[in-house]
């Protein structure tokens, strides 16, 4: 089978990394709403940051067809914007005296297995809507955490990808060639 210009990828949606990013901004985004005061600067830098993660995956995973340094870059933006959503929750419970859960404490290890089998939104919203705020944080730092491992491994996946079978213009090369030895 002849290389394609412009190959048809994969489903965003599929992503490990988008369905956690997913339930990442669905959970931020009713914790600003129900634990933040409205007009607080933070409230839409949370929400942004939440969006900016899911959404620069969309947006790499559409131009990896003609560009792998675009995906790559919004990939490590998506990364990148996890980590300024981190640090936020990580704020909200130091500020209000709360205390993030332990490297090794019970709460800690359950929302690691959770975060491991559970990536669908509507699972962690019904959860949620019965816990308290320092709860509902720090869960959501151990998926931030989740998202951010799942992010270094696909661009580790995008750099060997790359290596290995370079870039558009490699290929339109490549595809003109054959074309030409044909």
């Amino acid at each position: 089978m002849a290389e394609e210009l412009i190959p048809h990828r994969g489903n965003y949606k599929k992503l490990l990394s988008y369905q956690k990013t997913d339930v990442i901004y669905c959970i931020t985004y009713y914790f600003v709403e129900h634990y933040l005061k409205r007009g607080d600067r933070t409230c839409d830098q949370m929400i942004q940051a939440a969006r900016s993660g899911k959404q620069n995956i969309i947006e790499g995973c559409a131009a990896s067809s003609t560009s792998s340094k675009t995906e790559i870059k919004l990939v490590n933006v998506a990364k990148a914007s996890l980590q300024e959503l981190l640090e936020d929750y990580e704020d909200f419970l130091k500020t209000r005296g709360f205390k993030q859960w332990e490297e090794d404490s019970v709460e800690l290890k359950a929302m690691r297995e959770l975060g491991r089998q559970h990536n669908d939104a509507p699972f962690f919203m019904n959860m949620i809507q019965t816990r308290p705020p320092e709860v509902i944080a720090n869960m959501c730092i151990v998926l931030i955490k989740q998202a951010d491992y799942l992010l270094f491994r696909q661009l580790q996946r995008l750099e060997k990808d790359f290596l290995n079978d370079g870039g558009f213009s490699e290929r339109m090369y490549r595809i003109r060639s054959n074309k030409r030895k044909s």
